[in-house]
């Protein structure tokens, strides 16, 4: 007979140690950010951030907002990379996967350009385990009626 002698992971738990897994591959030179949207207790889509598919990743060009020294939570557009949130969204869309009423956790929590994304394609939770500086994107996720969980270590 096979004994569990650690705890399971909750649901939570567990798929926001696969996020952090996932958030492994990113390319950015900023913050590795991994995004998992689940829905029923199964995976749909994952995304990491970094360059789009096929151009060359920062490490070869640098980042421009470090060069530019420009705060977190601002400029997005001077970025050449993509969100984990964007790219997870991306992700089921190209694979024809439905995403409506899913869950999405975050390592971090998603910037105003991905909150409003996540808004619009559906997604009815999202659960974090680092907090990012911005305040209207807690607006507008308060706005749409969108909880918002976070995770301790």
């Amino acid at each position: 007979m096979f004994l569990i002698t650690e705890q399971r992971p909750s649901w939570n738990e567990y798929f926001m140690n696969i996020a952090e897994v996932v958030s492994q591959r990113s390319t950015c030179l900023r913050r590795q950010v991994g995004a998992l949207i689940v829905a029923d207790k199964r995976i749909l889509a994952t995304g990491y951030n970094g360059a789009p598919t096929g151009m060359e990743h920062c490490e070869k060009f640098g980042c421009i907002r470090i060069q530019k020294e420009v705060p977190s939570g601002e400029r997005h557009e001077l970025c050449r990379g993509l969100h984990a949130e964007q790219n997870a969204i991306i992700q089921a869309a190209l694979y024809g996967v439905g995403i409506r009423d899913g869950i999405i956790y975050c390592t971090h929590h998603p910037c105003i350009v991905c909150a409003k994304m996540l808004v619009n394609a559906g997604i009815q939770k999202i659960v974090i385990r680092d907090d990012y500086p911005d305040e209207l994107a807690k607006n507008v996720f308060r706005e749409a009626g969108i909880g918002i969980e976070i995770l301790e270590r």
